[in-house]
């Protein structure tokens, strides 16, 4: 029989980054007092986060396995089919884990209420080695959140569990040619997003509630996704009749580059991950194969 393992996921706290950064802790506290702010507030928020990993790794099991990962280390990091994945901190650590599960379950736990929505990280730490037993018996109810996936043509993929981002790295007006369903229209944006459901609760939102859309936006479990044109400009050779719209099951959005220099695509706001376009490459953006399996 196989010991279950537990694989706890952590991002740098805010006090570890501005250690990273400034390099002692007395360069830290200039930096913070110079603008009004308190190094004891990020100690806090350290304090918090610790005792959170110390009480998830304190509720697994003690005949279970259990291994520590920092968000930077999951490129490379060897998920066995069987694990348990346990993000501990804000909602946006769980999509980044997204991408390099496949059928685990992952149960996010949120270590400060006040701080973080919790849509995603939904478990709080008193029951949370219940929850852990239940899912390794398979008793653990769980959603099935829809991911999007990026083929761009030269053989490369990208999933992403909220959504895809294809346009200038810069965030800068970017040309290409989008075709949905059966309509091809050129045009000048800061870029195209195309959202899950899941997606469909952050940046989706934010753009559907500036433009006053009408569109209906997609449930996390919808296997529909959601685009839209960010600011498309009018021109004699661009236009904005194709700047939203829903991408059925099954269907395809697919954008082809006009770009010279600093055409990308990258997922979940993760710029560094992203994958470079040339002038004339296209990326055709679905619904993916794989979901992930939210406890």
């Amino acid at each position: 029989m196989i010991v279950p393992r537990v694989v706890v996921v952590t991002r740098p706290t805010e006090l570890e980054a501005a250690l990273a950064r400034h390099g002692t802790a007395g360069q830290v506290r200039f930096f913070l007092e110079q603008r009004g702010q308190s190094l004891a507030q990020l100690r806090e928020r350290q304090g918090s986060q610790d005792e959170a990993v110390r009480l998830v790794l304190g509720s697994v099991p003690a005949e279970w396995r259990r291994v520590r990962v920092a968000r930077a280390d999951l490129p490379t990091f060897l998920f066995e089919p069987e694990d348990i994945v346990v993000p501990i901190g804000q909602d946006g650590l769980v999509a980044n884990v997204a991408r390099y599960v496949d059928g685990q379950v992952v149960i996010g736990v949120n270590p400060d209420p006040d701080r973080y929505d919790g849509v995603l990280v939904r478990h709080g730490l008193g029951s949370l080695g219940q929850v852990m037993v239940a899912a390794s018996d398979r008793l653990l109810e769980c959603e099935e959140r829809t991911m999007v996936v990026a083929h761009v043509d030269d053989g490369q993929d990208l999933l992403a569990l909220n959504e895809i981002y294809v346009g200038h790295r810069t965030h800068q007006s970017a040309r290409y040619v989008l075709t949905w369903n059966g309509l091809v229209e050129r045009q000048s944006s800061s870029g195209v997003i195309v959202a899950t459901g899941t997606g469909a609760t952050g940046w989706a939102r934010s753009i559907s509630g500036e433009r006053h859309s009408t569109l209906s936006l997609p449930a996390p479990e919808d296997a529909r996704l959601v685009f839209f044109s960010r600011e498309p400009f009018p021109s004699v050779a661009t236009g904005t009749t194709l700047t939203e719209g829903l991408v059925e099951k099954g269907a395809r959005l697919t954008v082809e580059c006009e770009l010279t220099e600093g055409g990308v695509v990258f997922g979940d706001g993760i710029e560094s991950d992203g994958i470079d376009l040339a002038w004339g490459q296209r990326v055709a953006i679905e619904r993916a194969d794989q979901v992930l399996r939210l406890g």
